[in-house]
């Protein structure tokens, strides 16, 4: 019941810090100069005068006090409703919806790629620590992350995309697959296009795992518990699996949800780089022309899916750590 408690406590929490970033990046984008009005002025409308851009202010609810404007955008977006883009001409959401798709297939391609083969070269690094191989580790875990993303993303698309040709530059889809293909082969062509993205954005976060991984095993691997099982006589695939390896992966999912804002950052340039048909590349395009509905939207949604990461992660890390329950009144 007491952990039930804990838990309702922390997802309360992360309503309310929600609601406190909801309120943070409306007035970030409202306090900074120019709106979404001098950018179609100076764009679509031309150099149009005054009167019509006081105008298009008062529709689209700019002339009234930022104070109002924040209430109804609060009580807006507890509806599911983010507004209307002036340069789209369309629903917020329309334009977002079909972006998420891509976003977070990046973003969970990203961290599986980064996660799973973080966790074996650490592991394995682990178990040898006097090895070439451990050594090897400390270095690229250095060079993995002082590359910046978009660089990484440069050097391979350069490398496989225009050099060897192996791999496509851009866009998600082939435009000249046939229109009669079948799931299978759409399916395989989204995974082709999906691999320089995916390495790309992992890279970073595969030298903070696969470091992290390693530290964590040779803790835990010397152990009382680990000796002891080993003393039994069980089999060291055994010991190392089923039993270091839950415990030495209690870092793992800590720092995983930690990193899931920066993945999503990253995950901006990644798009742009490699004309992903994401979350980052409307938001690029919501910065140039001052589309600040769309732009408010994504800040939003993506400040929401970090902050429900974080939650999630602090309910598993107490749900995986015993030492982190609390105990059940007697």
């Amino acid at each position: 019941m007491r952990q039930a408690s804990t838990i309702a406590k922390r997802l309360v929490e992360a309503a309310l810090l929600i609601l406190a970033v909801i309120v943070f990046n409306f007035m970030l984008v409202h306090l900074a100069p120019g709106d979404v009005v001098d950018a179609l002025s100076s764009g679509a409308f031309g150099d149009a005068s005054e009167e019509v851009n006081a105008r298009l202010r008062e529709q689209l609810k700019l002339d009234e006090p930022v104070l109002v404007q924040l209430g109804a955008y609060i009580g807006n977006v507890l509806q599911g409703d983010f507004g209307y883009s002036p340069v789209a001409k369309a629903p917020v959401m329309d334009l977002i919806l079909p972006r998420v798709g891509p976003t977070l297939l990046l973003a969970i391609s990203s961290l599986a790629f980064a996660v799973v083969l973080g966790v074996a070269i650490g592991t394995y690094a682990a178990r040898r620590p006097e090895s070439g191989f451990s050594h090897s580790l400390t270095v690229f875990s250095l060079i993995g992350f002082a590359m910046p993303v978009f660089w990484t993303g440069l050097l391979l698309l350069i490398v496989f995309g225009v050099w060897l040709q192996w791999l496509p530059i851009s866009g998600m889809v082939n435009l000249r697959l046939p229109r009669d293909a079948t799931l299978i082969e759409r399916g395989l062509d989204v995974v082709h296009h999906l691999i320089l993205p995916t390495v790309s954005l992992g890279v970073i976060f595969l030298a903070s795992f696969s470091r992290l991984a390693r530290a964590s095993m040779l803790e835990v691997l010397q152990s009382d518990y680990v000796r002891t099982a080993r003393a039994k006589g069980l089999p060291e695939r055994t010991v190392l699996y089923k039993h270091a390896l839950r415990n030495g992966l209690i870092p793992i999912v800590t720092i995983h949800g930690m990193e899931f804002g920066v993945l999503l950052s990253g995950a901006i340039l990644v798009e742009t780089v490699f004309a992903w048909p994401g979350l980052g590349r409307l938001a690029f395009t919501s910065v140039l022309t001052r589309d600040t509905s769309v732009l408010l939207a994504i800040l939003t949604l993506v400040s929401v899916t970090v902050i429900l990461a974080n939650a999630l992660t602090d309910i598993v890390y107490r749900l995986i750590d015993p030492r982190l329950r609390v105990p059940e009144a007697t």
